[in-house]
């Protein structure tokens, strides 16, 4: 069980490092970068391949009960999540290759690295929080995701009201969204460790659905 949990510890750091390198690449339009993290990928997905077997032949073999048993599935949860995260982070850099032909646009792309820092502290929080077991923490990330929906609703109208203004920018404009969007997942998955966390300790799920502020829908 700790080596399980130091697994997800290890997975946790280079998913972090995978969402800040992302942004940085695009605010900095650094190809090289960018590529390093669309090329690291795949480490992140054989951990997580690697996490789910150790924890089902844990399952298996051990049968866990009690609070053994929530480390082992806390374990196997955080670790999609995780997987996920580098997805989202590989999108985002794949998408800053693609910005980095074109011509700088500094306003937006910097709205994009706000909100990248954003969700790259709120990650984590959340992964310190597992790490020492910290409903306190954890909790509080829970409690401000509305802050990077808001985020994203501004990020959002901004795009919209640049493509709108000057129909060169669109091409442009659609990837920077399709970031933004990925950015605000990211916030999502940290979220779900947050609750997860919370039935690491408590074994339940009390908490009550999130009251989700992405209104670019009806936008």
């Amino acid at each position: 069980l700790n080596q399980l949990t130091a697994e997800v510890a290890r997975m946790g750091g280079l998913a972090e490092a995978q969402v800040a390198d992302a942004v940085d690449s695009v605010a900095r339009r650094d190809i090289a970068l960018a590529r390093a993290v669309v090329e690291r990928d795949a480490r992140l997905d054989a951990m997580h391949r690697d996490i789910e077997r150790k924890a089902i032949r844990l399952i298996a073999l051990r049968q866990p009960v009690a609070s053994d048993l929530r480390r082992t599935l806390a374990a196997m949860k955080l670790a999609v999540d995780l997987e996920r995260t580098g997805d989202l982070a590989k999108n985002i850099a794949k998408r800053g290759l693609i910005l980095a032909e074109g011509e700088p646009m500094q306003p937006l792309t910097r709205s994009i690295e706000r909100m990248g820092k954003l969700v790259s502290m709120r990650l984590r929080d959340v992964l310190d929080a597992y790490a020492a077991a910290e409903i306190d923490r954890a909790i509080a990330v829970w409690n401000t995701d509305d802050e990077v929906d808001e985020h994203y609703n501004a990020l959002f109208r901004e795009l919209l009201t640049y493509m709108m203004g000057d129909p060169r920018t669109i091409t442009a404009g659609t990837h920077l969204l399709f970031m933004a969007k990925n950015l605000e997942r990211i916030g999502d998955h940290a979220t779900n460790i947050a609750e997860n966390v919370w039935f690491l300790v408590h074994g339940d799920q009390p908490l009550p659905p999130r009251d989700k502020r992405d209104d670019t829908s009806t936008t």
